[in-house]
């Protein structure tokens, strides 16, 4: 299958919700929920026949879509140095998973045994929460370089929290996994920037 530019925004959009919703959690203790659903929804997208279909629509991927602009477009010293930082990491951390096909066997197992729970627990249950926070917990932080969240404690502290941010990382690492099999590289990302710039505005307009 041929990639454009278009499915490599959108994925690379998502890495930025995932990003940019987990900066909310850690600083404000909570964070849009239905985009965190959307987000936690590509974990179990296993057979979607195209990126957009990943994030169900457009529309499920607006909020990564302004943050990857906003960072792209802002500056050195107005650019969200954090959401930055965090998005950097999910990268190095997704090709330190793509090396190691046993922890990536393990995820896609455990992901899977997750989906099973659907059947009885909504995406925002919290033993949803807990189940994909210790998949993150058990294996990808494993890997290092650990991400460190910057936030308040009483946020940071709170367990229900801990295990929302860490499933949002994971699905930043699916968003992670699914840039890299559309052709991305960060070196896109340093030469090209003014091409993702085009592609966001063309995705906010059509979404």
């Amino acid at each position: 299958m041929k990639y454009t530019i278009r499915d490599r925004c959108i994925a690379l959009a998502g890495v930025f919700q995932a990003c940019a919703l987990v900066q909310q959690i850690a600083t404000r203790g909570t964070a849009n929920s239905a985009v965190i659903e959307v987000s936690l929804e590509t974990l179990f997208r296993f057979d979607a026949s195209t990126t957009e279909e990943v994030y169900g629509s457009l529309a499920g991927v607006t909020t990564g879509l302004r943050t990857l602009r906003e960072q792209l477009t802002s500056n050195r010293s107005n650019r969200d140095a954090e959401i930055t930082r965090y998005a950097v990491s999910l990268l190095v951390l997704e090709r330190g998973l793509s090396r190691n096909r046993e922890m990536l066997d393990t995820v896609t197992s455990r992901l899977k045994e997750t989906e099973n729970t659907l059947e009885y627990f909504s995406l925002s249950h919290e033993n949803i929460f807990a189940r994909l926070g210790a998949i993150y917990k058990d294996t990808i932080s494993t890997l290092g370089p650990r991400v460190i969240i910057s936030g308040e404690q009483p946020y940071l502290g709170n367990e229900h929290n801990a295990s929302k941010v860490r499933a949002l990382l994971l699905a930043g690492i699916r968003s992670a996994v699914l840039w890299r099999q559309c052709g991305g590289s960060r070196w896109q990302i340093l030469f090209g920037r003014k091409h993702y710039i085009a592609a966001c505005d063309r995705l906010l307009s059509e979404a």
